[in-house]
């Protein structure tokens, strides 16, 4: 069956995951499950907690999901990885070891003649200024030049820091700072958050998601486009935004195991189980 897969948010090699072998083990059996259903696979960025590649040199470990991926790959099944927030800097190994696809930007694609707008979802309408000022370092030619030429036992230690240290102040945030309530409700002024078990906020409706306001502001000037898919925010959402067009957030795959799958005429928004995969 050609039946196109979408995933994202794994964070694979967290410092501030527990059980991280056990999770990227749980998402290599996922993608041996369908590799016989599969035409191809969409990444939508943050698989790993922090990917850098350097010109002789990549991160230790996460040899079971790369090797899946070239067995994946090899058998003539596409693999589309989109950068995210936390994976940014790939420079080819990817590409040329595993046959992946890199795609650095949003893209618009046609699969089964509907169109899909495909992003991380990281900048899209976030108007956090601290984070875009971030990203924006973190995109940078000249800072990743100089990023290179730390010794990676430095580097690396200094991402995987980082990116922990971005995990557990979420989760600070969500269950012991700013008035947070004991069932994770934070109240912030006039503005009232919901903080899940890993630390994001829930939905926060169609007036306030940044994805959503995004979203209705490209179709204005895109209204060709029937599927919007994005990852990023580790929350569940299936969006009507017409009576034609629909927008999925992924969740992630720390806590969620969730996925999307689209068959030609049905996009299904599913969870992973163990032993079985819905939508058979």
């Amino acid at each position: 069956m050609d039946k196109i897969y979408f995933i994202s948010d794994a964070h694979l090699g967290s410092w501030g995951i527990e059980h991280a072998r056990m999770q990227e083990r749980r998402l290599v059996r996922f993608l041996d499950s369908i590799k016989h259903q599969a035409k191809a696979i969409y990444l939508l960025g943050d698989m790993f907690d922090f990917w850098y590649e350097w010109r002789y040199a990549v991160p230790k470990g996460y040899t079971r999901f790369l090797g899946k991926l070239s067995e994946l790959t090899d058998i003539g099944i596409e693999v589309h990885f989109f950068t995210g927030n936390h994976d940014i800097w790939m420079y080819g190994y990817l590409e040329e070891e595993c046959g992946v696809v890199i795609h650095r930007n949003a893209e618009t694609v046609e699969i089964y003649n509907k169109v899909f707008y495909l992003a991380h979802g990281d900048g899209l309408g976030d108007p956090d200024l601290q984070f875009r000022f971030i990203r924006g370092m973190f995109h940078n030619r000249t800072c990743q030049r100089l990023f290179s030429m730390l010794h990676p036992r430095l580097s690396m230690w200094f991402g995987m820091t980082w990116a922990k240290h971005s995990r557990m102040k979420r989760k600070d945030v969500s269950g012991k700072e700013n008035g947070c309530g004991a069932d994770g409700t934070l109240f912030n002024g006039n503005v009232t958050t919901t903080y899940n078990t890993s630390g994001e906020p829930e939905y926060m409706g169609e007036d306030r998601e940044h994805l959503v306001l995004y979203t209705k502001e490209y179709m204005t000037t895109h209204p060709d486009i029937d599927y919007f898919i994005y990852g990023h925010r580790h929350i569940e959402l299936d969006l009507m935004l017409s009576n034609n067009k629909r927008m999925l957030i992924l969740g992630d795959w720390i806590t969620q195991f969730t996925y999307a799958v689209f068959d030609g005429e049905h996009l299904l928004l599913s969870e992973y189980e163990e032993g079985a995969t819905k939508f058979d």
